[in-house]
């Protein structure tokens, strides 16, 4: 049956797709696409499915994880073009990577909670990876990570070294000190005690065990639905709010927050 009549379609009829939008009379804008030019849609693709995640939302959801599978398969089918590797290569690799880590399935360890599980995960990693030092394995974190879940990579990896605070309470002195600092700044010192400020702030959310980004995120989120009410507020009240002062603004904000409540 041609493609274009199926009802339903499989992985096998997805790469047939691809390779049919990247062949010589295909899709003239598919056919020039590179590994540069399309490296951003990963990341983009990948938040919107974060999104779809986040708001529950399972028909969105099945959609991202197509987007984002796209993507994966467009880099691989650019790069069997242009002879670097194919598909059964890349599955190869992925397969092999899922066997040799799971060593408590495939192997003769034993895990009995996901801790261990993850334990035996990282201790085959690093065999794999075989580092020369704690600070090789630190430059193998990927510099261009979003900026807090690189500072947070950085900051569990320089643990193993025990190159770490012995409870939360340092790290929050360090807080308050970094927060003195850029207090006392210069215009030519700001910048880089604001991202000192920053790095002790994640700091403090490993040890609590906090998702720095889903906090800041949660936070962000929060913010803009009681500025949204406040806005709400004031229109209902013919208050124009660049012209009201900041303290009957944070009066309509406290109000915005006992309505969510």
């Amino acid at each position: 049956m041609p493609l274009i009549e199926a009802e339903r379609f499989d992985f096998s009829d997805f790469v047939q797709i691809m390779k049919r939008l990247r062949a010589d009379d295909g899709c003239e804008w598919d056919r020039a696409q590179t590994h540069d030019s399309i490296r951003i849609n990963l990341i983009e693709e990948a938040y919107e499915l974060l999104e779809a995640i986040d708001a529950k939302d399972k028909d969105m959801m099945k959609e991202e994880c197509g987007d984002v599978l796209m993507q994966a398969i467009f880099h691989t089918e650019i790069a069997e073009h242009e002879g670097d590797f194919d598909y059964a290569d890349m599955l190869t690799t992925l397969c092999r990577k899922l066997i040799d880590r799971h060593t408590h399935i495939f192997g003769t360890n034993h895990a009995n909670t996901p801790e261990e599980a993850l334990a035996f995960w990282n201790e085959a990693k690093k065999k794999e990876k075989k580092y020369s030092s704690y600070a090789d394995a630190m430059n193998k974190v990927p510099k261009n990570l979003p900026s807090l879940l690189y500072a947070e990579k950085l900051q569990k990896r320089a643990k193993k070294s025990g190159f770490d605070w012995p409870s939360v309470d340092g790290a929050l002195e360090k807080v308050v000190e970094e927060l003195e600092e850029l207090k006392s700044a210069t215009p030519e010192t700001r910048n880089e005690e604001a991202g000192d400020l920053l790095f002790a702030v994640v700091n403090v959310l490993r040890f609590y065990k906090i998702d720095p980004k889903m906090a800041l995120h949660d936070a962000s989120l929060k913010f803009f639905k009681r500025f949204e009410i406040v806005e709400r507020l004031a229109n209902e009240r013919g208050i124009d709010m660049p012209s009201t002062s900041i303290e009957e603004l944070d009066k309509l904000w406290e109000e915005a927050k006992r309505l969510l409540k």
